[in-house]
């Protein structure tokens, strides 16, 4: 194949996703990697095309990202984000905040102009203000769906976020013509979760992690589960140790259950533009496309398995 090799793949939730909510599901992930893949196309960095594909997932009300996110316990939204550049190994993050409608371009912009790594709640949204970003209302994220899931939870016909399964936790990894690797994740968090919490998504070389040397990975699914393990890194180290994408995101998950019987997917993009998937959880919103594709390929990757197959495109 001639020419550099591109290639961006973004996940958009490891759970139990209902049939009739699968077709959106692979329909926004489809839509972000084109998004994506087209940013690289035209010569954008592995950020650009990162923060691209995730700004769309935001924006999206099936994912719990952005807008369409669940609701604390206190009936809030609670949006976290997280950014790596691979090729400096910088990264941005913000947690806990609730005026932002794209945490990952206030991630971006912690990354490249504050000197830190992660800002939370009220600091991380007067820093947005600070540098120009727009806040919003907080009700303009919230969706009928989040509206009465949360009635439900307050009449006490939903228990705990089990109850209904849902972790539309969205990411991407992206790797350019330039051979840079970047990767990131958005999330609205647990739903009914204590105020204040943090999960995997923000937190780097956890919920994602990103090296040009090696590759990027991005994780969704329960956040306590990942914490424990920090299973994006588990995988990079996979990769560094000479598996092969799908072999690394395997293997990772395979810590991750057998250390705390966790559930959880993530996605993985080596420096050569292989992909590899892998989820312990039913199903793992998905899509990804790359040189040598006409378009992007994806779905949410029903499994009966304890780990999902790998995925790889075409060389």
């Amino acid at each position: 194949m001639d020419g550099p090799i591109q290639a961006i793949v973004v996940h958009g939730g490891a759970w139990s996703i209902p049939s009739e909510a699968r077709a959106a599901h692979r329909a926004g992930c489809l839509a972000a990697a084109e998004r994506g893949f087209g940013v690289l196309s035209a010569g954008g960095s592995a950020l650009d095309a990162v923060v691209a594909a995730i700004e769309l997932l935001e924006d999206d009300p099936t994912f719990d990202a952005g807008r369409g996110s669940v609701l604390s316990a206190e009936g809030r939204v609670q949006l976290d984000a997280g950014l790596m550049d691979g090729r400096t190994l910088h990264v941005g993050a913000v947690a806990n905040v609730h005026r932002v409608a794209h945490p990952i371009r206030l991630a971006r912009v912690v990354l490249e102009r504050s000197g830190h790594h992660l800002l939370v709640g009220e600091g991380a949204e007067q820093f947005a203000i600070a540098q120009g970003l727009a806040l919003v209302e907080p009700d303009s994220l919230v969706v009928d769906r989040e509206r009465q899931r949360y009635a439900d939870f307050l009449a006490g016909r939903i228990a705990t976020e089990d109850d209904f399964g849902g972790h539309d936790t969205v990411g991407a990894v992206a790797l350019d013509g330039d051979g840079q690797l970047a990767a990131g994740n958005s999330t609205g968090g647990v739903a009914f979760s204590l105020p204040g919490r943090v999960g995997d998504a923000p937190v780097p070389g956890v919920g994602y992690v990103a090296d040009s040397r090696t590759g990027g990975v991005a994780c969704t699914g329960w956040g306590e589960h990942i914490l424990r393990v920090a299973l994006a890194t588990r995988a990079l180290i996979a990769l560094e140790g000479g598996a092969d994408a799908g072999d690394a995101a395997r293997e990772a998950l395979g810590v991750l259950e057998r250390s705390v019987q966790g559930r959880a997917g993530l996605i993985v993009l080596d420096r050569h533009g292989r992909v590899g998937l892998a989820h312990s959880t039913q199903c793992l919103a998905h899509a990804y496309r790359r040189t040598g594709m006409t378009e992007a390929v994806g779905g949410t990757e029903a499994a009966t398995a304890s780990s999902g197959p790998s995925r790889r495109p075409p060389r």
